[in-house]
Parts: structure tokens; C-alpha cells; sequence
């Protein structure tokens, strides 16, 4: 299973949400991907995402302004 880290700092609603899916889309099941945000609707967006593609959010973390989500391919 490989993890893939995807940096989407900067990015500003909708893009990182739409990034996320487009990488999802790309992995095999039980890959692990790993998305590092600054945009703080993000916190909402991820998850929402995650509902919809039935994937599964292993971990959420917050340091500063930086949202880490590692996200495993179902």
C-alpha cells in the first residue's frame, strides 16, 4: 500500500476539495493519502467529500494554520 502526500497549501474552496477527489480517483484501495491545507473550509470540505466517495478519514490535524488529513482509499 503506498502513501502519497499531496500539498495543497495555498489553494482556496473549491480547489482542494476538487484535488482531493481527483487524487482519490487515482489510488488503489488501501492506499493512504495524506492532504496538507491552509484553507480552513477545508475542515468541512474534506470530510463532506469523504461521505460522498465512501472513503475513510483516518486522522485530522491541526497545527497553526496547517490542516493535515490522511485519508484511506476504500
Amino acid at each position: 500500500m503506498a502513501e502519497t502526500v499531496l500539498n495543497l497549501r495555498g489553494l482556496k474552496c473549491p480547489l482542494p476539495a476538487l484535488r482531493t477527489r481527483k487524487a482519490l480517483a487515482a489510488l488503489k484501495r488501501g492506499d493512504l493519502l495524506v492532504v496538507e491545507c491552509t484553507d480552513p473550509l477545508t475542515a468541512i470540505d474534506i470530510p463532506t467529500l469523504l461521505n460522498q466517495t465512501g472513503d475513510t478519514l483516518e486522522g485530522q490535524s491541526k497545527a497553526k494554520k496547517l490542516l493535515t488529513f490522511r485519508i484511506r482509499k476504500a
